[in-house]
């Protein structure tokens, strides 16, 4: 690769880590650019998580800074999003994914509706439906393990569960779905890297512009809260749906 096509795939997951950091979905922006640049789907994939996974702790740590989220309580659930996530990398070519692909757009769309439609929807934490510990324990590996077999929109996934069911009010869910989200992708690239897919100097010099973009867009989003974080979220979730169905199509 020469210079300037280097420097195309640093701006574009300099934009890929400021959109993850508010709203998931970076992985739009990156995962057509790496296959414009020649890569395997394959390689693509591995190499998206690898320069995700810089913006993800980015984020992780900045809204760990603000105090919405303790970081150190929540490692314990982090360690199940990363064990979910390798075992999901791990039985990609082993699971049939097909059924849970064309479902996939459907429930996208159901996200936007979800965030766009329901009134009250605001940074004010509500009553949680699950307990911590069994949040944890069920939705969390759950997840992780859709991260690692499949991927796109685990974030919308992530901040769903944690706003429906553990009572989070919209910014306090983004604040912790991002660590959760980079323990999922790691572990996924974990199982990747064993596979010799990733490129890694690549995914590193892009991991410098996610670092970027995402220390900017979390500090948008915990000045902004549900502002600009409910309507990136409709969109991210809608365009990820339509980008889906057209590759079906």
């Amino acid at each position: 690769m020469d210079l300037s096509l280097i420097a195309g795939l640093v701006a574009a997951a300099t934009a890929a880590g400021f959109v993850d950091s508010i709203a998931g979905g970076g992985g739009l922006i990156t995962v057509p650019v790496l296959m414009l640049a020649g890569m395997t789907p394959g390689q693509a994939l591995a190499t998206n998580k690898l320069q995700g996974s810089f913006g993800a702790a980015t984020a992780a740590l900045s809204y760990g800074r603000s105090g919405l989220v303790d970081l150190r309580r929540q490692l314990p659930t982090a360690a199940l999003a990363f064990v979910a996530g390798g075992a999901g990398a791990a039985l990609v070519t082993a699971l049939p994914t097909e059924l849970l692909r064309l479902a996939l757009p459907v429930v996208l769309i159901g996200i936007a509706l979800f965030f766009a439609l329901k009134p009250g929807l605001n940074d004010l934490d509500r009553a949680a439906r699950l307990s911590p510990a069994l949040f944890g324990v069920t939705l969390v590996p759950a997840i992780g393990f859709y991260d690692g077999l499949i991927g796109p929109g685990a974030g919308a996934f992530y901040m769903l569960g944690f706003v429906m069911l553990a009572g989070h009010g919209v910014l306090r869910a983004t604040a912790h779905t991002k660590l959760l989200n980079f323990a999922s992708n790691l572990g996924g690239l974990a199982v990747f890297a064993f596979s010799g897919h990733p490129v890694w100097l690549v995914g590193l010099l892009m991991g410098t512009g996610q670092i970027l973009g995402a220390a900017l867009g979390a500090r948008l989003a915990l000045r902004s809260g549900a502002r600009i974080i409910k309507p990136l979220l409709v969109v991210t979730s809608t365009a990820l749906a339509a980008r889906l169905l057209w590759q079906m199509l």
